[in-house]
């Protein structure tokens, strides 16, 4: 799992992470310099959020900061994550080769410390390496930016051309980004904007779903929730995000060996669905943990039997 140094989103990363760590996967990640990264602060504790933060003895009190903030779920997942080697130890970019890994997962964030991964030319190797050789691709938000700007060595084409995908929509980064704007962060009115339009280009070029709809074959290429979909309020509202015994609001778009999926909200579906494809482990480890368990679970039965029996036993004085 490939990462910036700073800023990336705690619930696409740490959720996805112990998603596949509890289905039986070594996750690797990897940093430019391989120094550890850090997660968005702001996302991570919703401090910074309200248009009251800057007021000394305010700045804990959070409103929009609880919206938006990472969800419960996604806190306790980050932070055992800080404290997990691999995570702490990351290779370099320049290292990761697709020989070495089953599959590639591509999380997003949204500010600014994330150019650099989004515009990292050997992340873009890497990410054309891993499609190119047809391994499992999963990418989520603005990860799927990171995908879009991939060339194929075999096609000289984005890698997802010719292919459906999903992303970050305009609808759920406009809604961000004008309620901090005008109701919140007011010293950085674009928090919610990686890159903003330059002079003469319409509103939303810049966008995730604007830049990655460029890169495909075809416009309707670009996946949002239909109309006629379940839940579809709770699916494209931006107001429920699932957890994990709760799919209902989350929404992928799989193409062959390629998942994607749009915001933190669809990240639990969007990991276990990604672990399903990347199969069992092939150690094993999976299998092992679960005879240990399903073995520890047996002891604990067979004593519970001997105290009951040990109970019904005893003579009352």
């Amino acid at each position: 799992m490939p990462l910036p140094r700073t800023d990336f989103d705690p619930s696409e990363v740490a959720v996805s992470w112990r998603v596949l760590r509890d289905a039986g996967h070594d996750v690797v990640f990897a940093t430019a310099d391989g120094t550890a990264a850090s997660a968005d602060p702001v996302m991570t504790t919703g401090i910074g959020l309200d248009f009251w933060s800057r007021i000394p003895g305010l700045e804990r009190l959070k409103l929009i900061g609880l919206l938006l903030r990472a969800d419960r779920n996604a806190r306790s997942a980050y932070s055992e994550l800080v404290d997990n080697a691999a995570f702490r130890a990351p290779l370099t970019h320049a290292q990761v080769r697709a020989g070495d890994f089953a599959g590639l997962l591509l999380p997003g964030g949204h500010a600014q410390g994330m150019r650099e991964y989004l515009e990292s030319a050997a992340l873009q190797r890497v990410v054309a390496e891993f499609f190119d050789a047809g391994k499992p691709v999963a990418a989520i938000c603005h990860g799927v930016v990171l995908a879009a700007r991939s060339i194929s060595a075999k096609t000289g084409k984005p890698v997802l051309h010719g292919r459906r995908t999903t992303a970050l929509t305009w609808k759920l980064e406009r809604s961000a980004w004008l309620l901090s704007r005008y109701a919140g962060r007011w010293w950085d009115r674009d928090y919610y904007r990686t890159y903003r339009e330059e002079a003469g280009e319409p509103s939303g070029y810049r966008s995730v779903q604007a830049e990655v709809t460029r890169a495909l074959a075809r416009p309707q290429d670009f996946v949002d929730v239909p109309g006629e979909a379940p839940d579809h309020f709770r699916k494209a509202s931006g107001l429920f995000r699932d957890t994990p015994s709760d799919d209902r609001p989350a929404f992928l778009v799989r193409d062959g060996n390629y998942l994607s999926a749009r915001w933190p909200g669809d990240v639990h579906t969007f990991a276990r669905t990604f672990a399903a494809m990347l199969g069992l482990p092939q150690d094993g480890r999976k299998i092992e943990r679960l005879n240990h368990e399903e073995h520890e679970e047996h002891e604990g039965k067979q004593k519970f039997g001997s105290l009951v029996a040990s109970w019904r036993n005893r003579k009352t004085p």
